[in-house]
């Protein structure tokens, strides 16, 4: 059973749904500057750096979006880390 590459497909398929995403992540400096959109719970059990960022970002309880900012990082390189 090819299990692990169907779920890293999966995962990758996750990066790309524009329908569940629970927050925006506004990177680069005008004029490079993209937003992208992401999952809070895979974000956090992937990278110890963003799990830091979000712990001070939680989602609020009324369904707002989480909306985070990192303009020190290039649109180019924070779409390399995302996948």
């Amino acid at each position: 059973m090819e299990f692990l590459p169907k779920l890293s497909q999966n995962l990758l398929e996750i990066l790309d749904d524009d329908d569940y995403y629970d927050i925006t992540i506004e990177v680069g400096n005008d004029p490079n500057v993209k937003i992208f959109k992401a999952h809070m719970v895979i974000l956090n059990y992937r990278s110890p750096y963003l799990r830091r960022i979000l712990s001070t970002n939680k989602k609020k309880n009324d369904e707002t979006l989480v909306h985070i900012k990192l303009p020190n990082v290039s649109p180019e390189t924070f779409q390399v880390v995302l996948r």
